[in-house]
């Protein structure tokens, strides 16, 4: 498939060696320009491009970036993307630490995904938002090891949330359904599942036993 990620930091820079490794033809960009990501293209193979063009005949596009920097994402983004893009968005709120406070999400309850969705214009599938970076390379098993490692993934849009499963599914983790993009409240930041290395089974346990209250650590 070819696969646009926009952001190179170390969620966006494992996937663009996992997805290229996996015979992908990958498109990466970051907000610093293409020159920057030398070093990455000539490590994996993925063609470093400015934000504007990542979407470009894309199947999916990968948008990890802080959620600070969502609105200055160009607009059309999308609009060179292959029909039924997929855009996974692995984005945290984090209103103490980095972002600051967004209103949308504090004041009108908007999940972190529906804020960014309507920001970029586009239904996003959550996922790999508490996934640790290093167990991209680390910790991918074959389908039915028990050892295999499950990630929640939301969304409303159902084919597009399937055409993600499966990517994650070939790099090597089961996935485990968490609804749709006003139930991603259960895979934020301070939720039991943020986090959480363990299989499917644990995973949706996890997600049961979620609040949608925030903690004030991850509150503005």
């Amino acid at each position: 498939m070819k696969i646009g990620i926009i952001g190179a930091g170390n969620i966006g820079g494992n996937l663009t060696r996992r997805l290229t490794a996996l015979g992908h033809d990958v498109s990466v960009a970051n907000s610093r320009g293409p020159e920057t990501l030398t070093a990455l293209a000539e490590e994996t193979g993925a063609t470093p491009v400015t934000v504007g063009e990542a979407a470009r005949g894309a199947e999916i596009v990968v948008v990890t970036v802080p959620l600070k920097a969502i609105p200055d994402l160009p607009s059309g983004l999308l609009d060179g993307a292959a029909d039924g893009v997929a855009v996974i968005d692995t984005g945290n709120y984090y209103p103490r630490q980095r972002d600051g406070r967004i209103t949308g999400i504090e004041d009108d309850g908007l999940t972190e995904s529906r804020w960014t969705e309507r920001h970029i214009g586009h239904p996003v599938v959550k996922a790999f938002n508490g996934t640790y970076a290093q167990d991209i390379l680390d910790r991918p098993l074959p389908a039915g090891d028990p050892g295999r490692m499950a990630l929640p993934v939301a969304g409303d849009d159902e084919a597009a949330k399937r055409k993600v499963r499966e990517l994650i599914d070939a790099l090597g983790f089961d996935t485990v359904d968490a609804g749709g993009i006003d139930d991603s409240w259960r895979q934020q930041p301070a939720t039991p599942v943020y986090g959480l290395r363990d299989g499917a089974e644990a995973v949706t346990k996890a997600l049961a036993e979620a609040s949608p209250e925030r903690t004030p650590e991850f509150s503005g």
